[in-house]
């Protein structure tokens, strides 16, 4: 399976063209981005849906203000609306790399909306998109999400203190983040050896050191 670099060829090249390759011939991961995101409810106090902001690394934000004419100092959301709606387009082959869950079961997204990339004053970029579910969806016998991308080309970076926050949470909603376990001996042997061999360390990989939020309402 390709790795997904749709994902981020908008963003390192603005919108250039970037060969696909395979996952086997990438070391990992090529990006870092960091993660915030803001659980929604409903009127009714269902989880409605999710908005993310990711925030690329230096070096691919960098990439992203290559080729557009600057007006400014930083590009605004206006200028970067191009790179904001490609990614839209190619996230969808990868599920936003949003997995959500509820009494056991996976829950899916709608097509985003609300999407915008904006330049930060330190230069990376952040792109914010909100995901909503198809099906509102309780938190009474806890929901959990992740972000992560499977074959761990994006390395995915929470922050359990700041990272998750409810809007328009029903009273006494509240998250927890849950650390992924060690590596067993073996998939600690992988990764290490792909750092040095540029090889896939496995297709299922990223969901190994991927946390989880953790949500739970009364």
């Amino acid at each position: 399976m390709p790795a997904p670099t749709r994902l981020i060829r908008p963003l390192l090249f603005a919108l250039a063209v970037l060969p696909v390759l395979a996952a086997a011939a990438m070391a990992h991961p090529h990006v870092s981005v960091k993660v915030r995101t803001e659980i929604m409810f409903d009127q009714q106090g269902k989880v409605s849906g999710v908005r993310h902001a990711w925030t690329f690394d230096e070096v691919y934000s960098a990439f992203a203000a290559q080729g557009i004419a600057r007006k400014g100092k930083l590009l605004t959301a206006e200028e970067l609306a191009p790179v904001a709606s490609q990614n839209m387009t190619d996230l969808v082959e990868y599920r936003f790399f949003t997995f959500a869950k509820a009494a056991g079961s996976q829950l899916s997204f709608a097509e985003p909306v609300d999407y915008s990339a904006v330049e930060n004053p330190d230069n990376t970029i952040t792109l914010h998109f909100t995901l909503p579910l198809t099906s509102p969806a309780s938190a009474g016998k806890a929901l959990t999400l992740q972000v992560y991308d499977p074959t761990y080309f994006v390395d995915f970076q929470f922050n359990p203190e700041t990272s998750v926050t409810l809007t328009s949470a029903p009273a006494g909603c509240s998250t927890s983040f849950l650390k992924p376990a060690p590596l067993v001996e073996a998939d600690a042997k992988k990764l290490n050896e792909s750092f040095f061999s540029g090889l896939s360390p496995g297709a299922d990989f990223g969901v190994k050191l991927a946390g989880r939020v953790i949500l739970a309402c009364p």
